[in-house]
């Protein structure tokens, strides 16, 4: 049970920021986070900035923009330029510290250019657990701030306060970003981020009638594998029109494995996942 007082110290710790962006994914975490701070500094003193990407899918950004304008707030959609990025295109193990980089360098222009005193971000207390999250280095070496994980909130405390604030995202499944999906060591390249989303938007609308809620299809090069939750991987696996329909997304000709969903299983193939992890 989430205690009575988490609101109010998220909201007086966002105070002390003074005017506040957040680096706003549109997902549960950074929905909080800016919730929190147009109860803090009201709508005139926050502002959302939201990555344009070949590795953001539409779909996402557009929820950003209708969430910012529930708020009330003023919502930024910035193209961010990580595919210009080598360490990023090549894909190893630090691709999200050049992804985070590039966004947080962008949200700090942002900020500068609108006179913010700060810059947020939706890190939680489970992410930093988790150990393996080059991205929460990038942004802590831009000075991001982190209020959630700061006060020690976890992804179940942070549903628990969207759904006190009645927030839409509150149920919302987490949503890595699509170069998430793709196998370390294979380029990302627009056409390939280009067909995870397809694909992803095909199995969801296939799955649609089961109630599905995790979906993920992972890029392995020359093969594809589809996460689903696990109570639906008997039926994907035998679901003939779901693998077709991935493969017309660009797998063309691609063996088609189901999995139960893992958030975090593409980091398991590194040749030494436990050294990344302490990274």
């Amino acid at each position: 049970m989430l205690p009575p007082y988490t609101a109010d110290r998220l909201v007086t710790e966002i105070a002390g920021y003074g005017r506040t962006l957040v680096a706003f994914s549109g997902g549960v975490d950074s929905s909080v986070v800016l919730a929190a701070a147009a109860r803090a500094l009201g709508p005139a003193g926050v502002a959302a900035v939201t990555a344009v990407s070949a590795a953001v899918p539409a779909a996402e950004v557009a929820e950003a923009a209708e969430f910012c304008a529930r708020l009330g707030v003023t919502h930024h959609a910035v193209e961010t330029r990580e595919m210009d990025v080598a360490g990023y295109r090549e894909n190893g193990p630090r691709r999200c510290y050049f992804c985070k980089s590039t966004l947080l360098d962008t949200a700090r222009r942002v900020a500068a250019e609108h006179g913010f005193d700060a810059v947020a971000t939706g890190t939680n207390a489970s992410d930093v657990a988790a150990g393996f999250r080059p991205g929460i280095r990038a942004a802590a070496e831009r000075g991001a701030r982190t209020p959630l994980a700061d006060l020690g909130l976890d992804k179940a405390a942070v549903r628990a306060l969207a759904r006190a604030w009645d927030l839409r995202t509150a149920e919302k499944p987490a949503a890595a970003c699509l170069s998430s999906r793709i196998a370390y060591g294979v380029a990302i390249t627009p056409a390939r981020l280009a067909r995870v989303e397809r694909a992803e938007v095909a199995a969801r609308r296939l799955l649609a009638a089961h109630h599905v809620h995790n979906v993920r299809v992972r890029d392995l090069g020359a093969t594809a594998r589809l996460e689903v939750d696990a109570h639906l991987v008997d039926a994907a696996r035998d679901d003939a029109a779901l693998h077709a329909a991935i493969r017309a997304a660009g797998f063309d000709g691609a063996q088609v494995a189901v999995e139960p969903f893992r958030s975090g299983s593409m980091n398991e193939m590194l040749a030494d996942p436990e050294r990344w992890r302490r990274a």
